[in-house]
């Protein structure tokens, strides 16, 4: 039960960027490529948790005199580092193999992935935007994990909006932890202002909502979708970002933007309604 815990199935929800290329491909109602992507969903989830394991036995004496996350299992001592160490190889090990019997590209992308967040689990974190980068690029891995599994492409704009959009999310959980918990949160928030965050979530939030305007109305996105309507979920998506920055500057929520979606109605309303006309429009 400690090693579930460790493994955080709450966060799990991040893993649903793998049904992004699913949706856009045309494919949600295909059995094959259906089952292919829930598979590829499940080994993703028990690759996550099983990071999430080595992130704990990075931070376990950091988060011993952290007041929310001291009654973690390996930082309190209920799960030994040992075995936490094993349990996490054993499940990287494992999936390792699955993701290569499902798909070999899957593989690829899965063993990159475990690698970038071993790494920043332990060191990327700790440098100043290179940790916010890497966090976009997991993201990102998941939606091209998404399309590796089903053996389509797709369009260079809707990676280049999952990557701005992390990175996004990533900055304003920054900001979160600089205005709530302080430098003392994580070691990479003292190189951090709540100046540089905010000019960096300007910029941000403007390439978000520039790039998905841009692939709405595309040629290639007109042509292949046979639709010029797709432009009709912009406001979702502008919604979307204003509500979350609401959140974040108005609520000081946005320290788990996966919790964030789950408890504030209005968004996770939002979400759907996108994922819905989206669905409707394309297909």
């Amino acid at each position: 039960m400690n090693i579930l815990i460790s493994m955080r199935p709450k966060q799990w929800i991040k893993n649903l960027v793998i049904f992004a290329a699913l949706i856009f491909s045309e494919n949600l109602f295909a059995l094959e490529p259906f089952i292919r992507t829930f598979l590829g969903f499940i080994l993703l989830c028990l690759l996550s948790g099983a990071i999430y394991l080595f992130n704990d036995i990075a931070d376990r004496e950091k988060d011993k005199t952290n007041s929310s996350k001291s009654n973690r299992p390996i930082a309190s001592g209920m799960l030994g580092v040992k075995n936490a160490a094993i349990s996490g190889g054993l499940i990287c090990i494992i999936t390792l193999i699955l993701s290569g019997l499902l798909e070999p590209r899957f593989l690829l992308v899965a063993l990159v992935y475990a690698v970038l967040m071993i790494g920043y689990s332990f060191f990327l974190k700790k440098l100043v935007i290179i940790d916010v980068l890497v966090i976009a690029m997991g993201f990102l891995l998941r939606a091209v994990a998404g399309a590796v599994l089903i053996r389509v492409e797709i369009s260079v704009w809707l990676f280049i909006c999952a990557f701005l959009l992390a990175l996004f999310l990533a900055i304003g959980k920054r900001k979160h932890e600089l205005v709530l918990i302080g430098v003392q949160g994580r070691e990479v928030l003292s190189h951090y202002s709540t100046e540089i965050l905010d000019q960096l979530i300007s910029v941000t939030t403007a390439a978000v909502l520039v790039a998905y305007i841009l692939y709405t109305v595309s040629a290639e996105t007109v042509a292949k979708f046979q639709t010029k309507w797709l432009v009709l979920t912009v406001p979702f998506v502008l919604y979307g970002i204003f509500r979350y920055l609401w959140l974040v500057y108005q609520k000081k929520l946005g320290g788990a933007p996966e919790k964030t979606l789950l408890v504030d109605k209005p968004l996770l309303a939002d979400v759907i309604l996108w994922i819905i006309s989206v669905i409707v429009i394309i297909t």
